[in-house]
């Protein structure tokens, strides 16, 4: 497939998956003729909750008939997820030619795979020049390949908490550090910052962005959210407050992500009306972010129970999803599996009350930790289990009427859960 075989030739172009550094992809994108110059972007930056924010700023637009252009990493399924242009994923076709193209300007020189993914992305959305391009940092951000822009309309900043610490040395894997790389060098332009974990990380983070010369808003200070009805819930601006419908999305957390899509759109006075916001938040796009699974191979072998997915791999999205689970009236029961360099005794160690867990391996990524060694790190939980696949898995735990089963621990585990299904 030709597709394949040119993802395959990226990846060999550095001897390093992660290099972070932006040398190569400014070298690359000046071959490009700077590409990243020439659109108007929406940056997005944290720890969890990007993706999220960005599907829902995206739902919002769609409704207010703009066309935007998405770049979001990893992908779950293909990667084609990750190239949006006029509201649509690329083809296999469209995006081979992308790539092609890229690759022959490159020349072989070293890049790293997701740089050159990156660079593709902005010479495509260049020729898109009056859409919104809706842009996720991976990495950090400071060293990350996206932070090549010159100018932004905002910066979003969602939930920051400890991840990726391998990165960083050993006295600097602190939430103060993550938390100054992912937010030091943004723009001058707007600054959205979500609902932070705690006091403390608020507080970080308006120190570390103090003396950038943007317009902030922050959460609390300048909007919030309430839940007073089951069927709404309420958001407030200094542009006053909205009775919105609750979302087809599940989780408290995702009415945070919401919120913070909102402030977004309103801070930037781009025309959003409020019919807009309630008409888009009823129709976001959430792959393995709390997914629940209604049919497949899978769903077959859990019958009428809820089969719900999430790819949540860190401390902060633990703490997100053991909250979801604890607002349920049911017995919850876990299967999970995980990259080799999570902290894996923090992440399971925010779940409350949960009937059993079962360990499985990543099958497709070598760099994870084994389904029997992760058992043995949980050995603090009750009914702890391994079985050497998902579908073992599922059939091994005793699901009686109204428990729900979650898959979780890891987006590369949730790819290969839904693929299966």
């Amino acid at each position: 497939m030709r597709l394949q075989k040119i993802l395959s030739h990226f990846q060999k172009l550095h001897p390093k998956e992660i290099d972070l550094s932006l040398n190569r992809i400014k070298n690359l994108c000046k071959k490009l003729g700077n590409p990243q110059d020439k659109i108007k972007a929406i940056s997005v930056v944290g720890t969890n909750g990007k993706n999220s924010t960005i599907n829902a700023i995206f739902s919002i637009l769609k409704e207010a008939n703009f066309n935007c252009n998405v770049y979001t990493s990893p992908h779950i399924l293909r990667i084609n997820e990750r190239f949006i242009f006029d509201n649509k994923e690329l083809d296999d076709d469209k995006l081979a030619d992308l790539f092609e193209e890229v690759e022959n300007i490159n020349d072989n020189k070293p890049i790293t795979f997701f740089e050159i993914l990156t660079a593709s992305y902005f010479y495509k959305a260049a020729q898109y020049p009056k859409n919104i391009n809706l842009i996720e940092a991976g990495l950090f951000h400071r060293f990350d390949a996206t932070n090549i822009l010159k100018e932004n309309l905002a910066s979003v900043v969602s939930s920051c908490s400890i991840d990726h610490t391998d990165w960083l040395s050993k006295n600097e894997q602190t939430i103060e550090k993550i938390i100054f790389e992912k937010t030091s060098t943004l723009l001058n332009s707007n600054i959205i910052v979500a609902k932070q974990s705690s006091k403390e990380t608020m507080d970080c983070i308006k120190k570390t962005i103090y003396q950038n010369q943007s317009d902030k808003v922050f959460f609390n200070d300048h909007f919030s959210y309430s839940v007073n009805e089951s069927d709404f819930f309420y958001y407030e601006d200094k542009l006053g407050k909205l009775k919105l419908p609750m979302p087809n999305v599940l989780g408290q957390y995702q009415l945070e992500n919401i919120s913070t899509a909102i402030a977004t759109l309103r801070t930037l006075n781009i025309g959003i009306k409020d019919e807009h916001i309630q008409r888009g938040i009823t129709k976001i796009s959430s792959l393995a972010r709390l997914q629940e699974i209604k049919s497949g191979k899978l769903k077959e072998l859990v019958k009428n129970n809820k089969l719900i997915i999430d790819g949540s791999h860190n401390e902060g999205g633990a703490k997100a999803l053991n909250e979801y689970l604890q607002s349920l009236n049911c017995n919850k029961h876990i299967i999970i599996s995980m990259m080799a360099n999570k902290e894996h005794e923090k992440y399971i160690s925010y779940f409350k009350d949960i009937s059993s867990v079962t360990t499985i391996d990543i099958k497709t990524q070598p760099n994870s930790i084994s389904g029997r060694d992760l058992k043995k790190k949980f050995k603090s939980m009750p009914n702890v289990q391994y079985q050497p696949s998902i579908e073992k898995a599922i059939k091994s735990i005793n699901l009686k009427e109204g428990d729900i089963l979650l898959i979780t621990g890891s987006l590369y585990g949730a790819a290969e859960v839904l693929s299966l299904n």
